[in-house]
C-alpha cells in the first residue's frame, strides 16, 4: 500500500489513494478542554460497557441476552421471544432520538460515544501511541526498512491487540452467557464448547482487524449514518465548523502586523493533522468527519500561542457563522420529538394493555385435526405456558363457546421461574349435538389474578356426513 502524503479535498476520500490502496492516517496528539471531556466520556462508558453483565437485577445481569432459551433480560425487564415486538417501538424511538440530536448538533454521537469510536480511539490508538511514539515517530517507523527494533515494535503492537481483542471478545460473550457460566467455560476443555469457543476466535479476529487496521474505514465506507447526515442537518445544525468569515483569506502576519486583507489562519494544517479521518475542516461539513472536536481543541492552541481568539474552529451552525444567530427548535426538531413522543404514548400503551406476567399460546393437536365416531367428535388442543415472573406460578385453564360442546377439566398447572410448561386438554360434543365447526375460547388464569383469552376453532367433519335424528327426517 502506498502512504505518499495526499492532501484533502473534496473530490475524493483522503484515506483511500487513487490506486485504491488504503492511506495508513496517524493522528497527532492534541490536548485541550474537548479532548479531556472526550476521554472521560469514553473511560465512563467502557467502564459500563465492563460492568453491566456483573449487576445484577431482580437476579439476573442487567442486560443478559439469553439467546439460547430465548429469554432477553434488560435492566430487570424480562422479555420472551414473543415479546420482541416491544424493541420495535425501543428502537425506533431511538433512531428517532438520534435523528432530534442529529439535526440539533450533528455527528456528535459518532464523535462522543459511538462504541466504535471508544475503542478505536480511546483503546487501540493510545496502545500504538504507548507503543511506538508520537505521530511523527509512528510515520518515520512506516518509512523505515525491516530492522530488529521495527519488528519488536510492531510485533509488541499487534500482540498486545490480539490480547485486547481477546478481552473485549470475552466481555462481549458474557452478555450472552452471564460471567459465571463464561467463567466455567473458561476453566474447561474447548472441545466441551466448540460454539463459544469458535465465537471468541472470530470476534477476537474482528476486534484486531478493524481497530488495528481497517480503522476509520469503517465510518467512512460500511456506516451508514454518516450518509444520512445531508438529510438530518441543515445550515441551523450545530457542528464542527470552521469560521471562515474570520480566517479567511488564510496567511501568515507577524503579531503586530495590522492587516485587514488577511484572516487569523495561518494555514498551519494543525487541524488536519489531528483529524482521526485526514480531512481538512476547513473545506466545510464533510461525511468523513465524525465531530470529535480534535480540530478545536488543536486550533485553539495554536491561536493561544499567537494571542488571538479562540474559536476559529468551534461547534457552531453555519448560519452561526455567517450570521452570528442561531436557531436550535426549528420545525424538523418539532416535528422527530413529535414522533418520539408518539411512539412512547403507544408503547406505554401497548405495554399496559398487552404486556402480562405470563404467555399463553394454544395449538392444536399433532397429528390430527380432530377424531370422530360414533360418540361425537373431539378435539384435542396443546397449550404452552410460561411463567415470566419470579418464583412458581400456578395456573388453570377453562374453555367456553357453545352449549354442546364439552370442555375436560384439566388440573392446576404449576411452572417455575421463566419457564414453560405444555399440557392438553381435550373438547367433546355428541354426534347429535355437532353441527359443524365452532369457534371457541379459552381462559388461562395465573394464581395472581392475571389472565389471558386464546381464540380457537373446535373443527370436525362435514356435518352432513352424520344422520339426524329420525323424528327431524320425519318433519
Amino acid at each position: 500500500m502506498s502512504n505518499k502524503k495526499k492532501e484533502p479535498n473534496l473530490d475524493s476520500v483522503t484515506t483511500i489513494n487513487e490506486d485504491g490502496s488504503k492511506l495508513i492516517i496517524h493522528p497527532a496528539d492534541v490536548s485541550g478542554r474537548f479532548t479531556t471531556l472526550r476521554r472521560i466520556t469514553a473511560v465512563f462508558l467502557l467502564i459500563i460497557y465492563v460492568v453491566l453483565p456483573w449487576i445484577k437485577i431482580n437476579g439476573y445481569p442487567a442486560v443478559f441476552l439469553n439467546i439460547a432459551d430465548r429469554q432477553f433480560h434488560l435492566f430487570g425487564i424480562t422479555l420472551f421471544a414473543n415479546d420482541l415486538w416491544v424493541l420495535f417501538f425501543l428502537i425506533s424511538g431511538m433512531a428517532f432520538a438520534l435523528f432530534v440530536l442529529s439535526s440539533i448538533v450533528g455527528r456528535v454521537w459518532c464523535g462522543w460515544y459511538c462504541p466504535y469510536t471508544v475503542f478505536l480511539d480511546h483503546v487501540y490508538r493510545r496502545v500504538e501511541r504507548l507503543i511506538e511514539g508520537d505521530a511523527p515517530k509512528r510515520k518515520k517507523l512506516d518509512r523505515a526498512p525491516w530492522t530488529a527494533g521495527k519488528i519488536v515494535k510492531r510485533g509488541t503492537k499487534w500482540l498486545s491487540y490480539v490480547i485486547i481483542s481477546l478481552i473485549l471478545a470475552h466481555i462481549f460473550l458474557a452478555y450472552f452467557i452471564s460471567f459465571p457460566e463464561l467463567w466455567q467455560l473458561m476453566r474447561a476443555k474447548p472441545s466441551l464448547h466448540l460454539g463459544e469457543f469458535y465465537f471468541i476466535l472470530a470476534f477476537t479476529a474482528v476486534f484486531t482487524f478493524t481497530f488495528g487496521w481497517f480503522r476509520e474505514q469503517f465510518c467512512i465506507i460500511m456506516c451508514p449514518y454518516g450518509r444520512f447526515q445531508s438529510a438530518l442537518t441543515d445550515d441551523d445544525t450545530i457542528t464542527v465548523t470552521y469560521d471562515n468569515v474570520r480566517g479567511e483569506p488564510r496567511g501568515k502576519k507577524r503579531k503586530d502586523q495590522i492587516d485587514t486583507s488577511i484572516g487569523d489562519c495561518v494555514d498551519c494544517k494543525r487541524c488536519v493533522s489531528v483529524c482521526p479521518t485526514g480531512i481538512d475542516i476547513r473545506d466545510g461539513i464533510q461525511l468523513e468527519c465524525v465531530a470529535c472536536s480534535a480540530c478545536i481543541d488543536a486550533c485553539n492552541d495554536i491561536m493561544v500561542k499567537l494571542d488571538r481568539p479562540k474559536g476559529l474552529i468551534r461547534y457552531d451552525s453555519r448560519n452561526g457563522i455567517d450570521t452570528g444567530k442561531r436557531k436550535i427548535l426549528r420545525a424538523r426538531t418539532y416535528l422527530y420529538g413529535v414522533f418520539i413522543l408518539l411512539g412512547a404514548a403507544v408503547l406505554a400503551f401497548t405495554l399496559y394493555k398487552k404486556a402480562r406476567p405470563f404467555h399463553a399460546e394454544v395449538s392444536r393437536f399433532t397429528g390430527a385435526s380432530y377424531i370422530s365416531n360414533d360418540d361425537g367428535v373431539r378435539n384435542i388442543f396443546t397449550f404452552h405456558v410460561t411463567n415470566k415472573r419470579r418464583g412458581d406460578v400456578t395456573f388453570t385453564v377453562s374453555g367456553s363457546g357453545s352449549e354442546e360442546i364439552q370442555f375436560s377439566e384439566v388440573a392446576p398447572i404449576v411452572v417455575s421461574e421463566l419457564k414453560t410448561k405444555s399440557f392438553t386438554m381435550g373438547v367433546f360434543t355428541t354426534k347429535a349435538d355437532y353441527d359443524g365447526s365452532k369457534d371457541i375460547q379459552f381462559t388461562v388464569k395465573s394464581s395472581d389474578g392475571s389472565e389471558m383469552t386464546l381464540d380457537a376453532t373446535f373443527s370436525g367433519p362435514n356435518k352432513h356426513m352424520y344422520k339426524r335424528p329420525k323424528e327431524e327426517e320425519v318433519e
